[in-house]
């Protein structure tokens, strides 16, 4: 038995609560869906780009949660997308590979944050409903400095098509110390 919608304390006075969220992990996005619909929001959840791109066009939602990298694009497609057709649609980004230049592309493009993985729900949320001239108070929980490296370490990795002896020269670090850093588990 499902328990009962309860509306987050946010969303009082929020007519129109409809969400997209957008992300390629299944069971992830499914979590993120039910959490998000536990609190109020009416969530459509989609695994590509190019469904949230129609679900943007035909019928605009008011939020929107949107993973960076996806298999068939970004989601920076999307909030592109979103702003065409609804201008007051409020986007967040939601990436386990944060870098300065993503964060700054995904606020031209008109998302209202960029939070970095794994991200909690009420942080997600905070985002959301945050007043335009307010800013969102920080997580309550943010990545340490050590799992910051190692997601980063982790992306150029990936983008050398894990290539060890690429990585390592791209990163200015030495071969063995990054094999050393790749064996271990992510800091947390």
């Amino acid at each position: 038995m499902e328990r009962p919608v309860e509306l987050h304390e946010a969303l009082k006075g929020v007519e129109d609560r409809t969400c997209l969220v957008l992300d390629d992990d299944g069971p992830f996005c499914q979590r993120l869906a039910r959490a998000l619909g536990q609190r109020g929001f009416i969530v459509s959840a989609v695994s590509t780009v190019s469904e949230a791109k129609d679900i943007a066009r035909l019928n605009p939602p008011a939020f929107a949660v949107l993973d960076l990298r996806l298999e068939d694009g970004s989601g920076l497609e999307v909030v592109e997308a979103l702003q065409q057709h609804r201008e007051d649609a409020r986007a967040v980004i939601l990436t386990g590979y944060g870098a300065i230049a993503t964060a700054v592309a995904a606020v031209k493009a008109g998302a209202v944050d960029y939070i970095a993985k794994p991200a909690d729900v009420e942080d997600i949320v905070k985002a959301l409903v945050a007043r335009p001239d307010e800013k969102p108070a920080p997580p309550d929980n943010p990545m340490s400095a050590d799992r910051v490296r190692w997601e980063h370490i982790q992306r150029v990795y990936e983008l050398c098509n894990h290539n060890v002896s690429e990585t390592a020269r791209r990163l200015n670090m030495h071969r063995r110390t990054l094999q050393r850093i790749l064996a271990k588990r992510a800091p947390r």
